[in-house]
């Protein structure tokens, strides 16, 4: 793509980094793939730029390209300028030989990776990895060290332990902010950063942004902030440049991107983002799919999915227009944009739902059957503490779950929602009969699912009816699938064992009539495609059929939409939704997003559970939990979840006294969020909240917080100090 006319650049102001013409390619055996098409872009000294867009967009190969760091066969044409120093001659990066890109590698320009385990070797402590950077660049070591102290207590880490562990020692959260400090600690000037925070959850990542906001002040950074999800970067970002199908679609001002964007793809993005905020109604998936690198469209390669395409959309190139100060968009038809895609983002449902927070109730009725009821469940799981300490007795459980009560009613949805290891999953598991309990009991349509399993009395339901009856759909829909077989063969698996007698014509008859049915057309055509031959999306789907293959009561949907991108999550969450009117199926919708799980209470008219270290702390019909929250707990959670709206957002410390959560081997005594909990009191450090929930009242609201109770002790007992933020513990 050649965007002509107006530059985007003509509007920088002492840029940094030059991107011109920047293309990769990849040479295949019939035809080249195109990864990043022509892009112009300036990286303005001293801002936060976010490139937002889905996956497979070109967005991680843009940063690559800036150090010159495409792997081979990559092939990266175009021009790459680096300016140390206002006014300075540039250095062409892309010319530089391989002894001079290892000075400008985190000397001068640095990157932090997604995944921060992968990133680190496993048989060096963290010390040992900034002892071997300093080395390799013949920095003094001493010197060096002390300035990663300095960093990683900058990041809310004690240093000392932090640098005596194995990056396994660490939390995700512990891992991500020791690989920021380390790519700092050749003091670069500019910080290329591929989302950072996509593998964390919601608190760890607005406090991360936080703590980049602070790092970037003391340290007079430049950064590059990757990432898909247009929320999260957008109260951070300076400017948003929104990439679609490997090139660039628009730049600009970040507020003035999301309120006034001119391009119809970053406001059909905008929409279909799930939002906390927002009308559910204005919500709505982008149609159609992106194209393949291999089969990039000639013309603007939105077109294929555009509501404004014309012919000459399809043919041509569109050139960059000027459409606000300092905003420019590839799209001829930029001035039809927002009367076509409508879209306000102050548009917020939030008042209304604080306002009808009395009278909400669920979707469920008093009449509807309980299909599974758990009564004082407990899992606890033993660690492999070595074998000096299991002799000794020493063995100390993870208390994954810890005494929840909790029913399903038929059409039900309950969506589960916390910090990762607060045991959501051990939870959902629990619930469909997967997971043994520790304590308590578990029972499908009043028969203990366990009884039957292990033969004890007279079972009223057979154990094989009831593992028909709860299924399962996985976060990692790819790794659930057999990568040799087709998805025909993988299909037909649970048929065979559970309906023997069908014939393969009927079988076959209920696998296309479900692909059919869930958009997968024509049903014959994926039936008979492997796994790897399938995107992100359809996979998912795939794990959906075979679900519903069962015709269960019960489907745990474990962080089924986290892994796809913000454009196909309410589309998914829709197709979840439709398909449970028409099968009666009731879901447990496990998610570390209060966006997502608002979307699909709120739409089914059912219940959101807040989870922290193994209890349930509230639960109630989302307009409630959400619109006036009664636990710290959840408040702290709508605080780290961004609001669209960058005006609305301030990046700020966490309102919590400790980034990190406790180690589940040893919970804290008392209320186990106390230390961490900005409202807490000398009573919570010694007595436990009762949740207090009344599960046959249904709609029933519950918190398990002293402060719902006017005239507990709570209210006459001393506040605990307002120290800082509580040192991160090192994970055993």
């Amino acid at each position: 793509m050649s965007h002509e006319s107006i530059s985007i650049q003509s509007e920088s102001t002492d840029p940094i980094i030059e991107a011109r013409n920047v293309s990769v390619t990849y040479d295949l055996e019939h035809q080249d793939a195109m990864v990043l098409d022509d892009v112009d872009v300036d990286l303005r000294r001293k801002e936060v730029l976010g490139v937002v867009g889905e996956s497979g967009s070109g967005k991680s190969m843009l940063a690559n390209a800036m150090m010159a760091a495409v792997q081979k066969p990559g092939i990266t044409t175009g021009e790459i300028r680096y300016y140390p120093e206002p006014d300075a001659d540039p250095v062409h990066v892309l010319d530089l030989d391989d002894d001079e890109l290892r000075s400008l590698r985190w000397e001068e320009i640095s990157m932090v990776f997604q995944g921060a385990l992968s990133s680190f070797n496993p048989t060096l402590t963290i010390g040992g990895h900034f002892e071997e950077t300093l080395k390799a660049h013949d920095y003094d070591v001493e010197e060096g060290m002390e300035r990663a102290r300095q960093l990683l207590s900058d990041l809310y880490l004690e240093p000392d332990r932090v640098l005596q562990s194995y990056s396994h020692e660490l939390s995700g959260g512990m891992s991500q902010r020791a690989l920021i400090a380390l790519s700092l600690i050749l003091e670069p000037k500019v910080l290329l950063m591929d989302e950072p925070t996509g593998a964390l959850d919601l608190l760890m990542q607005r406090s991360i942004l936080s703590l980049l906001e602070d790092l970037k002040e003391k340290y007079d950074l430049t950064l590059l902030f990757i990432t898909h999800d247009l929320p999260l970067v957008a109260g951070m970002a300076d400017r948003l440049a929104i990439l679609y199908a490997f090139e660039l679609a628009e730049i600009g001002p970040s507020e003035q991107v999301v309120r006034e964007s001119r391009h119809p793809y970053t406001r059909a993005l905008l929409k279909a983002v799930p939002n906390l905020d927002a009308p559910l109604e204005t919500m709505q998936p982008i149609g159609g799919t992106a194209p393949n690198p291999a089969h990039v469209p000639d013309g603007c390669h939105y077109a294929p999915r555009c509501p404004l395409a014309t012919e000459e959309c399809m043919e041509e190139d569109p050139p960059w227009y000027d459409v606000a100060e300092d905003q420019q968009s590839a799209c001829f038809h930029h001035d039809e944009a927002a009367e076509t895609i409508p879209f306000d983002v102050t548009e917020s449902a939030l008042a209304d739902m604080a306002a009808d927070a009395e009278t909400a109730a669920s979707g469920w009725s008093f009449d509807d059957e309980v299909v599974m009821s758990l009564d004082d469940v407990s899992v606890h799981f033993e660690q492999n503490q070595g074998l000096l300490a299991s002799m000794r007795g020493e063995s100390q459980p993870v208390r994954a779950v810890d005494d929840v009560s909790l029913d399903i009613r038929e059409n039900d949805v309950v969506a589960l929602v916390g910090e990762s290891g607060c045991g959501k999953t051990t939870l959902g598991k629990t619930v469909i009969g997967v997971q043994r309990p520790t304590h308590g009991s578990v029972s499908y349509r009043g028969q203990d699912v366990w009884d039957a399993k292990d033969g004890r009395g007279d079972a009223d339901i057979p154990h094989g009816e009831i593992r028909q009856a709860l299924q399962i759909i996985h976060q990692d829909p790819g790794a659930a699938l057999n990568p040799n077989k087709k998805v025909l063969t993988s299909l037909e698996a649970p048929l065979k064992h559970w309906e023997s007698d069908m014939s393969t014509e009927d079988r076959r008859a209920r696998i296309f009539g479900l692909l059919d049915r869930v958009g997968m057309q024509p049903p014959q055509d994926y039936a008979h495609r492997f796994p790897h031959q399938l995107s992100g999306g359809e996979q998912q789907r795939i794990a959906l059929v075979r679900a519903l293959l069962m015709n269960p009561d019960v489907i745990l949907a474990d962080e089924a939409v986290s892994a796809l991108d913000v454009s196909l999550r309410v589309e998914t969450m829709d197709l979840l939704l439709q398909l449970q009117e028409e099968f009666n199926t009731s879901f447990v919708f496990i998610s570390h997003t209060l966006s997502n799980a608002r979307y699909l209470a709120e739409k089914a008219d059912g219940r959101i559970g807040i989870m922290y270290l193994g209890e349930i702390v509230e639960i109630g019909p989302p307009e409630e939990v959400l619109g006036n929250p009664q636990h710290p707990y959840t408040e702290v959670l709508r605080w780290a979840t961004a609001d669209l709206d960058p005006s609305a957002q301030e990046i700020e410390d966490p309102p919590v006294r400790s980034i990190d959560i406790p180690d589940p081997v040893d919970p804290p005594a008392g209320c186990r969020f106390h230390t961490r909990c900005p409202e807490a009191r000398e009573v919570c450090t010694r007595e436990a909240p009762d949740l207090g929930n009344d599960e046959s009242t249904p709609g029933k609201r519950a918190a398990a917080c002293f402060r719902t109770d006017p005239g507990h002790a709570y209210w006459d007992s001393e506040p605990l100090p307002d120290d800082q933020p509580v040192p991160a513990e090192v994970e055993d």
